[in-house]
C-alpha cells in the first residue's frame, strides 16, 4: 500500500511540469548519424536521457521532475532497470503512460551498469545520449551545460567532472575520496580526462555505439575514450557530486575496494594489450598505410 501511494503522490507532483513541457507533439522526424565535430539540432527530439535504475522507487519521480524543472531539451528518458526488487518498475510504467519515458527491463544482474547504458543506447531514439544516475548525486540543472558544447559542435563528448576547479564531493568519507581519485589519476594518462571514472557524460550516439564495448566493458566513459585511440574532443565541466538522499546506498568501503581492484585490472588490460582495438586498427594501417596517434 505504501509503495502504491508513493507512485501515485508522485504522479502528480510530476503531471504539472511534464504537462507544460510536452503539450505539444514532438518531432519525430530521422536523426542524422553523428561523424565528425559538428553542431547537432538543439531540440527535444535530438537527446535521450538515459539512466539505469536499482532499487530507486524514491528517487525516479524527483529526478523526473528536476529534469524537466532544468528545461534542458530531450526527446526521451530511457530507465534501464537493472533487476529491481522494489517497486522501481511500478513508478516508471504509471510515469510512462503519460510521459516521454520508456522502460526496458534488464533481469540479468550480472550484465552490470555498463551493459544497461549500452542497452540503452541500442534502444534510444536520440541522436545525443545523456547518461546520469537515478539517486540525483548527478545535478540534473547540469544537464543544459553537458549538452551545449555538443550543441555548438566544440566537443564529442561532455563529463561532468567531479575533478576540475569548480567540482566537487562534499560529504565523502576520506576512503572513498581517496580511492576515486587514485583510479582517476591513474587513468590520466590512458585518457587525458581528469574524471574518466564519472557515470555523467553526453555524447552523440554513434560515437558511443562506435567506441564503446559492445559487452559494456568497466566505466562506459573511459573505455569509450580508450578505444577512441584518445581521438574523440573530450570536455570536462565542474560538477557538485551530493550524496543521495533518498534510499539505500549502494556504496560501502569492500564494494569501493573491490571497485578499485577492477579499475586496476581494466587499465592493465589497455596497457598490456594497447588502448587501441588491435582488429580494426590493424585493417586501418594496412588499407591507409597511416600511422595512428
Amino acid at each position: 500500500m505504501q509503495s502504491a501511494d508513493v507512485i501515485f503522490a508522485a504522479r502528480a507532483d510530476v503531471a504539472q511540469l511534464v504537462e507544460q513541457r510536452f503539450r505539444k507533439p514532438q518531432v519525430t522526424g530521422s536523426n542524422p548519424v553523428v561523424g565528425s565535430t559538428h553542431q547537432m539540432s538543439n531540440t527535444n527530439s535530438s537527446v535521450s536521457i538515459i539512466v539505469p535504475t536499482l532499487n530507486e522507487v524514491e528517487n525516479i519521480a524527483p529526478l523526473v521532475s528536476q529534469i524537466i524543472a532544468s528545461a534542458a531539451p530531450f526527446r526521451e528518458i530511457l530507465f534501464i532497470d537493472n533487476n529491481s526488487t522494489d517497486a522501481s518498475r511500478d513508478m516508471i510504467r504509471v510515469l510512462a503512460a503519460s510521459h516521454p519515458i520508456r522502460l526496458i527491463e534488464q533481469d540479468h544482474a550480472e550484465l552490470g551498469l555498463s551493459a544497461a547504458i549500452m542497452s540503452g543506447a541500442l534502444a534510444a531514439q536520440g541522436e545525443i545520449l545523456l547518461v546520469m544516475d537515478a539517486d540525483l548525486s548527478h545535478p540534473p540543472e547540469r544537464i543544459k551545460d553537458l549538452l551545449a558544447p555538443l550543441f555548438a559542435g566544440t566537443a564529442e563528448m561532455v563529463i561532468g567532472s567531479r575533478y576540475v576547479t569548480g567540482g566537487s564531493t562534499p560529504g565523502w568519507p576520506l576512503w572513498r575520496l581517496l580511492l576515486s581519485r587514485a583510479g582517476a589519476a591513474l587513468a590520466y594518462p590512458l585518457t587525458g580526462v581528469h574524471d574518466s571514472m564519472s557515470g555523467f557524460f553526453a555524447i552523440g550516439r554513434s560515437r558511443l555505439l562506435e567506441h564503446a564495448s559492445p559487452a559494456g566493458g568497466f566505466k562506459i566513459a573511459f573505455e569509450t575514450i580508450v578505444r577512441s585511440g584518445r581521438t574523440l574532443h573530450v570536455f570536462e565541466i565542474p560538477i557538485v557530486f551530493h550524496n543521495r538522499v533518498r534510499g539505500k546506498s549502494k556504496m560501502s568501503f569492500g564494494i569501493a575496494l573491490r571497485f578499485f581492484f577492477r579499475w586496476l585490472l581494466a587499465m592493465f588490460r589497455h596497457l598490456v594489450w594497447g588502448p587501441y582495438r588491435p582488429i580494426e586498427i590493424a585493417r586501418s594501417t594496412i588499407s591507409s598505410n597511416a600511422s595512428v596517434d
